[in-house]
């Protein structure tokens, strides 16, 4: 990973151009994954989302939100997929609306929902290394429903889905996305693998962290040798307890995944929650070679406090700055930066994911906006 090097002092880092391997970004931004739930019942992207994402397109690199390789991986209503030719179709139509804006390159990261799923929804009983079922309530096109317990991965079923993985990544490739990143944080499948308390087996894929990192490097090996591995990237949420994951050697496991991934050549290792003071963030990018995404955590909405935690964070290692909520709300996120602007709230979550452009294409750019007073105040220096 290279840096552009900043002329004097009036381009922050955040907003030089950067590489990642062979490909150039604008800057330094990076679109976080945000399932949004705009796809069609079965998962083919719309025309909406190309507008979506177009409205976007200055980011620097562009992950997708969450596509599921295989039917059963389905986690709620209106998420997209990538495993067959209708999937493929409408992301083309997403990847062809940011090129056309003047986008940068686009990534699609490819997520099993694992135990995070429900008949209602799929059709289908989920699946997860071990019968643990889910510690809460899950949405269905129903409203909320009971978790049920899911099935046991066999042997077989683990094989299926590690090539179910690499399938999508051709498939996105295909649709004109120029990577994937294999999820494996935030509570579903790979997650799930890799934690103690929803992975009791005791065969190869269970006990020792060796055993519970096996399946994620079997998927991302499988992804790597499928695409090439500079379009591979993968994503680890370490002390998250979303989805019911209680982690017991978070210290001990995440050096191990690192260590076994980092030698495939991947595009990026990228790390969710990125805190500089954690040492387990030191002892990451120490062991990982490659290209290090950090994901910060925000407490308010702000460019402020998005440059003081982005250079935290930039400063301590990482390469490229992913950020979520905020390219949520400002469609023109990298303009409002560069000018100090003040940044569009979130509005209610409710609107994050009920489909319909509310909430979603109607956030307005600085050169649409009504008035200041939908606004959050700027309450420092400006980013550059």
């Amino acid at each position: 990973m290279t840096h552009t090097k900043s002329q004097k002092t009036t381009v922050s880092p955040l907003l030089a151009p950067a590489r990642l391997g062979r490909l150039h970004l604008p800057n330094h931004l990076v679109m976080a994954p945000l399932t949004r739930n705009r796809a069609e019942a079965d998962g083919t992207p719309t025309p909406l989302m190309a507008t979506y994402y177009a409205q976007r397109a200055s980011a620097g690199l562009i992950i997708a939100e969450a596509a599921t390789p295989n039917a059963t991986g389905q986690t709620y209503p209106d998420i997209t997929a990538i495993h067959s030719p209708s999937h493929v179709a409408g992301w083309r139509l997403v990847t062809e609306a940011v090129r056309a804006a003047g986008g940068g390159p686009m990534f699609l990261q490819l997520q099993h929902g694992g135990r995070v799923g429900h008949p209602a929804t799929s059709g289908i009983t989920p699946v997860s290394p071990s019968p643990l079922p889910l510690p809460e309530t899950i949405f269905t096109p129903d409203g909320h429903r009971p978790a049920v317990v899911p099935r046991e991965m066999t042997g077989d079923d683990i094989r299926t889905t590690v090539a179910d993985f690499a399938n999508a990544a051709r498939n996105a490739v295909a649709a004109g996305f120029e990577g994937v990143e294999v999820h494996s944080a935030n509570g579903h499948l790979l997650h799930q693998f890799l934690s103690g308390n929803t992975n009791r087996r005791t065969d190869g894929h269970g006990g020792s962290p060796a055993g519970r990192i096996r399946f994620v490097r079997e998927v991302v090996e499988a992804v790597a040798a499928a695409i090439g591995p500079e379009r591979t990237g993968v994503r680890i949420s370490p002390r998250n307890t979303v989805n019911g994951i209680e982690e017991t050697d978070t210290d001990t496991l995440y050096p191990v995944l690192v260590e076994a991934l980092g030698g495939l050549g991947l595009a990026y290792l990228h790390l969710v929650h990125a805190d500089p003071a954690d040492s387990l963030f030191g002892r990451i990018r120490a062991a990982w070679p490659g290209t290090l995404i950090a994901n910060p955590v925000l407490p308010e909405l702000s460019a402020a406090r998005i440059g003081v935690e982005s250079a935290r964070l930039l400063a301590a290692g990482a390469d490229l700055i992913a950020l979520g909520r905020p390219f949520l709300a400002n469609p023109d996120l990298v303009r409002r930066l560069a000018l100090g602007a003040p940044l569009n709230p979130v509005r209610d979550r409710y609107l994050m994911y009920t489909g319909g452009a509310t909430g979603y294409t109607d956030y307005p750019a600085l050169d649409d906006q009504p008035s200041s007073a939908s606004m959050v105040a700027l309450d420092g220096p400006r980013v550059v």
